[in-house]
């Protein structure tokens, strides 16, 4: 099967905490093999949680929240109306 950013966002947890199925796994692997997009997205959700671990508080700017999710919506919404090829 094979999957869409959109779906694979919705897996990445899975697929660092180890619990997804062997058919699921081996179609988020296939998808990151060839994806920048969502290795970067792997990438970066494994460093917030080498971040969150550690110990040390950081603060972050006023608003990143909410520009965080405006940029993640506007990427899927533009995945969205891409051909598929």
């Amino acid at each position: 099967m094979v999957l869409e950013c959109k779906h694979v966002w919705e897996h990445i947890s899975g697929y660092l905490d180890g619990t997804l199925d062997a058919a699921v796994l081996e179609d988020v692997q296939r998808h990151l093999e060839h994806c920048e997009i969502c290795s970067a997205i792997l990438d970066s959700t494994r460093n917030i949680l080498i971040l969150t671990a550690d110990e040390r508080v950081f603060e972050l700017p006023l608003g990143f929240r909410e520009r965080l999710h405006a940029r993640l919506e506007a990427e899927m919404r533009s995945m969205d109306k891409k051909p598929e090829g």
